[in-house]
C-alpha cells in the first residue's frame, strides 16, 4: 500500500507551521507600529469640506475669535460648530449667490447643518473635554497648530497617548493667561507654577482620566 505523504510532506508542514506561528507573531507587532505612524493617526491629511472655509482670512484678516464659530468650547466637551445662520450673517446676498455657497443655500432651504467633515479625530475609546482644557489655560493652538496659518485645516499634532501623557505629567509648558488661550502665535512666557496654582491645575496620569 503507497504511503499517505510524499517524503516532502513532513518538511513542508513544518513550513506551514512556522508561518502560521511567525505570521500569529508579526501580525499584532505590525499593527502596533501601523497604529503608531502619522498616517494611521491622520497627521496633515488634506480635508476637502463641503465648503472651502479659509481660516487664515478670517482669523488673521478679519480678527475673528475661535470663540464666534466654536462657541460651545468653553462649555462643552465638543468645541461646536457654527450655525448655518451663524455663517450667513457675515456674508452679503451676492456672495451667498456665489456657486461656493450652494452648500450654505441648501442647508438655510432644508434646514439641516452642513456636513463639516472631522479633521482631529481621537479614538472612541478616549475622553476629551474642550472646556476643562481651555478653561485651564491650554491655548487652541496647543492641539490645533497654527490654524490661522491653514487654507484647509489639518491635524497638527500627533494626538498620540504619549503626546497627551507627556503634557498631563507636566503641563505648566502648556499653560497660558485664559484671555489668551485663543491667540494665534503668541510669544509671551507660558505660565508654569504660578498658573498651576491659579488654575488649580492637577497632574493626571492615572488610566481612567482619559478612559472611562
Amino acid at each position: 500500500m503507497p504511503a499517505a505523504f510524499g517524503p516532502r510532506a513532513t518538511p513542508i508542514a513544518r513550513r506551514i507551521v512556522a508561518l502560521a506561528v511567525a505570521a500569529a507573531v508579526i501580525a499584532p507587532i505590525v499593527a502596533m507600529v501601523w497604529v503608531r505612524t502619522p498616517w494611521a493617526r491622520g497627521e496633515h491629511r488634506t480635508i476637502v469640506q463641503p465648503v472651502p472655509f479659509s481660516h487664515p482670512l478670517h482669523v488673521t484678516a478679519l480678527g475673528i475669535d475661535c470663540r464666534y464659530c466654536h462657541r460651545d468650547v468653553e462649555r462643552s466637551t465638543q468645541a461646536g460648530m457654527p450655525s448655518t445662520t451663524t455663517c450667513v450673517a457675515c456674508h452679503s446676498a451676492a456672495m451667498l449667490a456665489t456657486s461656493v455657497f450652494a452648500p450654505v443655500r441648501h442647508s438655510l432651504a432644508t434646514d439641516r447643518p452642513i456636513r463639516w467633515l472631522r479633521v482631529t479625530q481621537l479614538p472612541d475609546f478616549v475622553y476629551f473635554d474642550h472646556a476643562m482644557h481651555v478653561d485651564h489655560g491650554v491655548a487652541c493652538e496647543t492641539c490645533h497648530g497654527r490654524i490661522d496659518q491653514m487654507p484647509v485645516v489639518s491635524q497638527a499634532a500627533s494626538l498620540s497617548m504619549h503626546w497627551c501623557v507627556e503634557c498631563h505629567r507636566n503641563p505648566g509648558p502648556a499653560l497660558r493667561p485664559l484671555a489668551l488661550v485663543t491667540a494665534m502665535g503668541w510669544n509671551g512666557r507660558t505660565g508654569g507654577d504660578p498658573l498651576i496654582r491659579e488654575y488649580r491645575v492637577r497632574s493626571l496620569t492615572n488610566c481612567s482620566t482619559c478612559h472611562r
